[in-house]
């Protein structure tokens, strides 16, 4: 990735380590990032669920949008 930050970067930086690592000390406080980082992922998918139902909207930047989130909730379905 270069130099470059992204937003990946900076939330993994937020939360932290979710890899356990064979440490209680250290295992209970990734459980608690890997929980932080299940309900972001929990609300980012709802609202790319919520920009989903306009798939089939008869305007075409709404239709373009819905059909990209309906896109991806299918490829994490089928994955």
């Amino acid at each position: 990735m270069g130099d470059k930050f992204t937003l990946y970067d900076l939330v993994k930086k937020l939360i932290g380590p979710v890899e356990a690592v064979g440490e209680t000390r250290a295992d209970e406080k990734r459980l608690e990032n890997l929980k932080s980082m299940t309900i972001l992922v929990y609300l980012l998918l709802s609202d790319i669920q919520a920009a989903a139902w306009d798939a089939d909207r008869t305007e075409h930047s709404m239709r373009v949008i819905g059909r990209h989130a309906a896109s991806f909730l299918q490829d994490i379905k089928d994955a």
